[in-house]
């Protein structure tokens, strides 16, 4: 069985096709600046070195058409037809209450994303455009949605409910979502296999973190808390998005700048993070790069950065009556050395304890805790496009 894997941004699109029966990568991908000048594809299968495609790219149904010619091209494509595609699954950002789980694409399904658009205004547009872009490109196959807020619907009322107004969540759904889900799942089930125990019987903080980054408490195989909320802007301090802050601060700086609604949301969403406390960058290599130099700024952001990971680590290690594995994961929990060592330490009163030599690891699925470490810790590169195939396997 072969299915494809669709990941729509704003303007990019990232791809892959697997063979299920091996869960072998056949082919992947990305297109960039979708409706913008200098569109291109990049495309790589096993056995073909990196193709580079340049040309116009109005829309999302036209990158989609791209991307199917690369597929089948006789020289560097990795099928010899698109009738051998048997499914298509598509990341989806935002699917409010609605699912629970991964779902076959049907109208009532699409109304509900379409529904959804307030909530991720940046997210689902693109995602339903991909979903009526294939379903146009190839209509006879079956859709599957993969939603990233699914895996925390399991998350108590308790943990998700604001002390706001109950009828804002009753009249607007005013309440914490979670995202990063299909990740958070996949490197909790991949961390019990390589545990040996069933998942049902740990308890697992899960720590995906990157540009964009989440916690999650997985609790017997179920996600009972995430620092994400409402929208992505909760928890943690990320590249360019501030995280958890004195509400009231807001329409303080809105007050004292005379900034709409819309520009605070700007500064707090894209101007803040460890950009908006370093002032160098919202990659975090080149704020590493700075740090090292002495800039003190840089050092703070970092800084910042780890000790919010921490309490939220211990946080959820309450939540659940303790904890038997962390998971780092995502660009920076994969790659980032010196910020597992920052954020592991001080936390061996968990009977976590990190060693120092195991640790120095880049991308690559292993322990890096000590021989008499309580809690094991982990790193799992994320497969959110191998999650995706698989449910969209099971569906199909």
């Amino acid at each position: 069985m072969k299915v494809l894997v669709i990941n729509c941004g704003s303007s990019s699109l990232k791809y892959q096709l697997f063979n299920m029966d091996t869960e072998e990568a056949l082919a992947q991908g990305l297109v960039e600046r979708i409706g913008l000048e200098g569109a291109r594809l990049k495309h790589e299968t096993p056995s073909t070195d990196k193709k580079v495609i340049e040309q116009p790219m109005e829309n999302h149904r036209v990158a989609l058409k791209s991307v199917l010619e690369a597929l089948v091209n006789e020289t560097y494509g990795a099928l010899k037809s698109l009738d051998e595609i048997d499914a298509v699954g598509h990341r989806v950002v935002h699917a409010g209450e609605k699912y629970s789980e991964s779902v076959v694409i049907t109208d009532d399904v699409m109304d509900a994303l379409k529904e959804c658009i307030e909530l991720a205004p940046l997210h689902n547009p693109p995602n339903i455009m991909g979903i009526e872009a294939i379903q146009e490109l190839l209509p006879k196959v079956t859709n599957v949605g993969v939603f990233d807020t699914a895996f925390h619907q399991t998350i108590p009322k308790e943990a998700y409910i604001y002390p706001l107004p109950y009828e804002y969540y009753e009249e607007y759904g005013v309440r914490k979502y979670g995202f990063h889900g299909t990740s958070h799942r996949y490197v909790s089930k991949r961390a019990s296999e390589m545990m040996g125990k069933d998942l049902k019987d740990l308890k697992l903080v899960t720590c995906h973190l990157g540009n964009g980054a989440s916690l999650a408490a997985v609790k017997n195989g179920k996600s009972v808390a995430t620092s994400m909320g409402f929208t992505p802007l909760e928890g943690l301090v990320m590249g360019t998005r501030c995280g958890d802050l004195d509400p009231a601060i807001v329409t303080f700086i809105m007050n004292k700048k005379g900034l709409s609604p819309l520009e605070m949301d700007t500064v707090m969403n894209k101007k803040s993070g460890v950009l908006g406390i370093s002032g160098v960058s919202s990659d975090f290599r080149d704020i590493e790069d700075a740090a090292a130099e002495g800039n003190e700024r840089a050092q703070l952001a970092l800084m910042a950065f780890d000790l919010r990971v921490k309490k939220y680590i211990a946080a959820y290690a309450a939540v659940m009556g303790g904890v038997d594995g962390i998971i780092f994961t995502a660009g920076l929990g994969e790659n980032s050395i010196d910020n597992r060592q920052a954020i592991m330490e001080g936390l061996d009163f968990l009977g976590a304890k990190l060693d120092i030599e195991k640790n120095k690891v880049r991308g690559k699925e292993t322990f890096v805790n000590t021989d008499d470490s309580k809690v094991k810790i982990m790193v799992i590169p994320t497969n959110e496009e191998l999650m995706i195939a698989r449910d969209t396997k099971e569906l199909v």
